[in-house]
């Protein structure tokens, strides 16, 4: 493949759209737990209901303009805002340089885009939307095919992925007669399982599986409270399986070359 005759324009003008995508995953992870459509109406303070404005509505910039305070009333914007649209940015940028034009660049922006508002509406409500998950389970066998791992990986990776952690939380409502497990969390399994395939789908459970637990053990550690409602395990299943589609086959890789060595 020949280079790309302007890399450093391409690459600007992905990084912005990753952006713009991102001030509008914004709006998704916001409306989505509260059952409002993303698209209408307009976009507008939730405090005073000042409408935003195109120039407020400026990734990054307007939050900066503004020094993070509404227009209308004053009241204070979430920084989580900016950052959404910073980290959209960055992956964007961070693919199209892993991945270059092409579809399986396609399948893994839809992907991360996907796990952002997953990790995000998991971190703040503990949900995780089923008009998320079950059209990406869908999405992820459609593109499979196209832009990898093909439809066999992908069909075991979404059905063993929501097998098994439908499986955990069935063993352990019986056992404790309580929910240890949502079946959000299931279905989000079987959505990455469809978009990586079993292998990075078991990889991605590995590690959420592992940072759960320490970030879990820290966080009883100082605020005494229950592990069961300290974690949302979306969240480490999103950050696990954007580990594992841009390294996950470097990663394994790396792990079997150690009993070969």
């Amino acid at each position: 493949m020949n280079p790309a005759p302007y890399p450093m324009l391409e690459a600007t003008l992905v990084t912005l759209m990753g952006l713009m995508i991102g001030s509008f995953m914004n709006v998704c992870i916001y409306r989505l737990p509260r059952g409002m459509s993303p698209v209408r109406p307009r976009s507008s303070c939730t405090n005073c209901g000042h409408m935003i404005t195109w120039y407020e509505n400026i990734p990054i910039a307007s939050y900066l303009a503004l020094r993070g305070q509404c227009r209308g009333c004053g009241a204070g914007i979430s920084v989580m805002y900016p950052v959404v649209e910073a980290i959209t940015g960055a992956m964007f940028l961070g693919a199209y340089l892993l991945y270059g034009p092409s579809l399986l660049l396609l399948a893994r922006l839809l992907f991360g885009c996907a796990m952002i508002v997953l990790f995000a509406i998991d971190l703040q409500h503990k949900i995780l939307p089923n008009v998320i998950t079950l059209p990406g389970i869908v999405a992820g066998l459609l593109l499979s095919e196209v832009a990898g791992p093909g439809w066999q990986a992908s069909l075991i990776g979404a059905a063993a992925g929501g097998g098994m952690l439908w499986s955990i939380a069935e063993v352990y409502y019986r056992l404790r007669k309580e929910e240890g497990l949502g079946m959000g969390d299931v279905k989000m399994l079987a959505m990455i399982g469809a978009f990586l395939g079993w292998k990075l789908m078991l990889l991605t459970l590995v590690l959420a599986s592992f940072s759960g637990s320490i970030v879990g053990v820290i966080v009883m550690m100082f605020r005494k409270e229950s592990l069961k409602y300290a974690l949302p395990f979306g969240t480490f299943l999103a950050v696990g399986a954007m580990v594992a589609a841009a390294a996950g086959d470097r990663l394994v890789a790396w792990y079997l070359g150690i009993y070969k060595g």
